[in-house]
């Protein structure tokens, strides 16, 4: 009788309390939770890719960097003749969107099964470099032949790395992109199309966040050139790249 109470205070004394026993995955949770929820990231990343797109197609040659749906027109009003567009402009972002694309996978299948948060914030990171250096490129040869290409080349890379990243994180109706499926939930699933309207607040601030930064990407590459709005977007992506929670 008493080995076995000395054998039962024993396993007792080696079983995790409650405290302890959820430490470790309570601490990991509330890591991923510490910062900006993914849902606020996914916005202000919305309002990013308006910035980029509005000065590749106002100032790299009517050709897209961030929506390749409108890129893959273009290309096709490019290929008939259509004036204004460029067939190697165009080509120039559509392969550079895919390698990010597959940058973008391979991170996700080294990372993706780990922090949220941290994956999160290493593709902000690159997508702030390279956003960064075509600022800067923009700001020190904004004249010369070259710099088109470098810049549909740097921004498309960012997104496609973005976009594969966006993608993989699984957060519902924040593409960060494109729009024309969240416009047609936006409609289909209102109370006026026999829906319940659930998403539309989401939706709605994706539509009200692209427009946005559409809008001050156009006024400032029309009024200040090309490198404020870069320089713009590659800071928004640094700061989100800092304050980023794995937390939708």
């Amino acid at each position: 009788m008493n080995d076995q109470s000395d054998r039962d205070d024993r396993d007792g004394q080696n079983q995790p309390g409650p405290a302890e026993g959820r430490g470790p995955a309570h601490g990991r949770a509330g890591a991923e939770a510490r910062g900006v929820r993914l849902v606020a990231v996914l916005l202000g990343l919305t309002v990013v890719s308006g910035l980029i797109d509005a000065v590749s197609y106002l100032g790299l040659g009517h050709v897209f960097t961030a929506n390749m749906t409108g890129n893959v027109v273009v290309l096709g009003f490019a290929a008939a003749g259509a004036p204004g567009f460029s067939v190697p402009h165009t080509l120039t972002s559509l392969v550079s969107f895919l390698v990010g694309a597959v940058a973008g996978g391979r991170i996700a299948v080294r990372m993706g099964t780990g922090s949220r948060r941290t994956w999160a914030r290493v593709t902000l990171a690159a997508e702030a470099l390279l956003v960064g250096v075509s600022a800067v490129v923009a700001f020190a040869v904004p004249h010369a032949t070259v710099t088109a290409y470098t810049l549909i080349a740097l921004t498309a890379l960012a997104m496609g790395l973005r976009n594969a990243t966006v993608r993989k994180l699984g957060v519902p109706d924040l593409t960060t992109t494109v729009l024309t499926m969240t416009l047609t939930g936006l409609a289909s699933d209102s109370r006026a199309g026999g829906g319940s309207g659930h998403h539309s607040p989401r939706r709605s601030a994706s539509v009200v966040a692209m427009l946005a930064g559409a809008f001050l990407g156009a006024w400032l590459t029309l009024h200040h050139g090309l490198g404020i709005p870069l320089l713009i977007a590659a800071v928004a992506a640094g700061v989100f790249a800092v304050t980023a929670s794995g937390h939708e």
